[in-house]
């Protein structure tokens, strides 16, 4: 299927590695020119190197965007790198590393919101005038299950994904008739270095030793079990965003598209 979205740039922030990385690629290959975002440079270069190597185009922004002069610096290299930008893609995240709802206290909730949630905030304030002045454009925010199933052990990090679905909802009424949408895409447990770690620490947790394809079986058989009975792949999600990113997915607006193999128990 053409997703007619060749000629369109994009920024996708933390594409380094992961789903975001998968987005980045996914996109480069339906002819999107690609801005990777991360903070090492190294990583950035080979992701960059791997759309380039697949015939896509791609360029770097480096740099951090907890603070408004680094999302500004951020923004304002993505839009220099082709000369604008139609898709901005919020995925940069910290899952956090508290262990229970009262790890860190209210100043750990604080920093992971600023992270996870101003973060994409500064990032919309700073390139969607451009888009509404063109009359056309797509915001998607990387969300998570744990929006509507959340984690007690990863409290903090859960609000910070419900908040990012309910931005999206408030964002796509703000753009109203502007051509410009706004959507997030929640993926469930999936297969990446950050799931693996999980699955190390709940093994070892459960005396399992180090052994991360036993916890991951574990987690799958039992706390985060899904209808499907497997993990959601990073090119899977990437094929997701990719639909809402282009002109086929123009009536995708305000919505929280969920792909996590029916982990989330609702009928909505």
């Amino acid at each position: 299927m053409d997703l007619r979205l060749n000629g369109k740039r994009a920024l996708v922030t933390g594409s380094t590695s992961g789903i975001g990385r998968a987005i980045a690629v996914a996109l480069a290959a339906e002819g999107v020119s690609v801005v990777v975002h991360g903070r090492d440079a190294g990583r950035a270069k080979a992701a960059a190197d791997e759309i380039g190597a697949a015939g896509g185009t791609a360029a770097i922004a480096l740099g951090e965007l907890t603070s408004d002069a680094g999302a500004r610096e951020v923004a304002a290299a993505a839009t220099a790198a082709f000369g604008g930008i139609d898709i901005l893609v919020n995925n940069a995240a910290s899952a956090g590393d508290e262990d229970g709802w009262t790890a860190g206290g209210a100043d750990r909730w604080a920093d992971l919101y600023n992270t996870n949630v101003a973060s994409a905030v500064r990032l919309i304030e700073a390139l969607t005038p451009a888009m509404r002045a063109a009359g056309w454009g797509r915001v998607i925010q990387i969300g998570s299950a744990a929006n509507p199933f959340p984690l007690p052990m990863k409290a903090a990090y859960s609000a910070t994904k419900a908040a990012i679905a309910n931005l999206s909802v408030s964002l796509s009424k703000e753009l109203a008739g502007t051509g410009v949408t706004a959507n997030t895409v929640s993926p469930g447990p999936s297969r990446t270095d950050a799931f693996r770690e999980l699955a190390l620490a709940f093994a070892r947790r459960h005396g399992m030793g180090d052994d991360a394809d036993a916890g991951a079986r574990a987690l799958i058989g039992g706390p985060l079990a899904n209808p499907s009975g497997r993990l959601a792949e990073p090119a899977e999600i990437a094929a997701l965003t990719a639909l809402v990113a282009s002109p086929l997915g123009a009536s995708i607006n305000g919505a929280n598209l969920r792909i996590d193999g029916g982990f989330t128990p609702t009928v909505n």
